[in-house]
């Protein structure tokens, strides 16, 4: 049921992260108060900046139980170039500073699901070289990829041999379980049953399997599990593809994709490429899922060589739309749906009307600031808050 108080942690993380978190924060905050719902913010610091200010931990005492707590999750981005160069800021047991809030979240918390959805808005060109970005229009992109979010290589099992104390040999154990298989794979199928339109090509609700079962083992397992949930879901078209192949097929035909689901690091891949036919990683919406809990986030990372003022904050304000939909629909609390319609529908506004955007959608000679872009967002949603009221 709806709740008079919401918690929402808000993790800046680093770089251009702590930017753009501060525009969901002040996002927040306005359709809070238009709404009428109370939405209380409790930032937490994290990342490589931080772990190298207090020199033991990549976030506070306490923040892991703080987000246990919460109604909903909403991070920045974390990394830091270390200061004695090589790449980001690391911890003495080897990853990257930023763990905790990433990766540690999702495990503890079971988001066992990252959900990406890949839709190309009108007014924005693909990253797509030549006119090819051109002859596909923002109806041919509309799909959504279901990831395995918490074991495959990612699960922490592993090693290195480093005989006289030199690296020689450094495994990866790729872990693929039945258990973690069904429940994305159902997600898949319950998500494509849910989605009014289905495929752009066909309108067929799809759902299609990514593997390398020709190979690997653990997707052997993963095909034949989705086989299995398949057969609950007669009304569903549904197909197995190969992840290499597929990366073809991804950007010739993507009218062709209602849902994907697919295991851990292919689906961190191949949802990577999926970016190019929506603009970008600037556009990226990342949305960590488990059945209690849930953290949205943007994907383009922390760009922490990006100056100031330039990033793109659609993927941020896109996510936090995500974020107050999820949480609106757990609580039944239509306030937040309200909210969350009005977040994405004033960024398409925007985005549709060509101004303000930043560089990485207009190029470098009309280009606007992050928060000028911001803005011109919050301006719309007044606006829609206030005709919706």
């Amino acid at each position: 049921m709806a709740k008079n108080v919401y918690s929402v942690v808000l993790m800046p993380g680093d770089g251009i992260g702590v930017e753009v978190a501060d525009e969901a924060r002040r996002t927040v905050d306005l359709v809070a108060e238009r709404v009428g719902a109370s939405l209380e913010v409790e930032e937490i610091p994290c990342g490589g900046r931080f772990f190298l200010e207090h020199g033991s931990r990549d976030w506070p005492d306490g923040a892991e139980e703080q987000c246990a707590s919460a109604d909903l999750l909403l991070l920045g981005a974390v990394g830091w170039p270390s200061p004695r160069g090589g790449g980001p800021v690391t911890m003495p047991d080897g990853r990257m500073a930023g763990w905790s809030a990433v990766i540690g979240t999702r495990t503890k918390l079971d988001l066992y699901a990252n959900v990406r959805p890949v839709k190309l808005y009108p007014g924005v060109l693909m990253k797509l070289g030549g006119a090819h970005r051109e002859v596909m229009r923002p109806d041919d992109v509309d799909m959504v990829f279901v990831r395995e979010n918490t074991e495959g290589l990612y699960s922490g099992m592993g090693g290195v041999l480093a005989p006289g104390g030199r690296a020689e040999v450094a495994t990866d154990v790729r872990v693929i379980t039945r258990r973690a298989s069904e429940r994305v794979i159902r997600m898949a199928f319950e998500l494509s049953r849910r989605r009014a339109r289905g495929a752009p090509e066909d309108g067929k609700r799809r759902v299609t399997c990514i593997v390398k079962d020709n190979v690997l083992r653990g997707c052997q397992l993963f095909a034949q599990v989705f086989r299995e949930i398949g057969a609950d879901y007669p009304d569903i078209a549904q197909e197995t593809a190969l992840v290499d192949s597929f990366t073809l097929a991804l950007l010739a035909q993507p009218a062709h994709f209602d849902v994907l689901v697919t295991t851990n690091i292919f689906g961190d891949i191949v949802t990577d490429l999926a970016a190019a036919l929506q603009g970008g990683m600037g556009m990226a919406v990342g949305c960590n899922v488990g059945d209690r809990h849930a953290m949205f986030e943007p994907i383009h990372g922390s760009a922490p060589t990006l100056p100031r003022d330039t990033a793109n904050p659609m993927a941020m304000l896109l996510s936090t739309s995500a974020g107050l939909a999820w949480l609106g629909d757990r609580h039944q609390d239509e306030r937040l749906r309200r909210a969350a319609r009005a977040i994405e529908e004033s960024v398409a506004a925007v985005l549709e009307r060509g101004e303000p955007l930043t560089a990485d959608l207009v190029g470098a000679d009309h280009a606007a600031p992050l928060s000028v872009v911001a803005d011109a967002v919050r301006d719309e949603i007044r606006e829609r808050l206030v005709m919706q009221h």
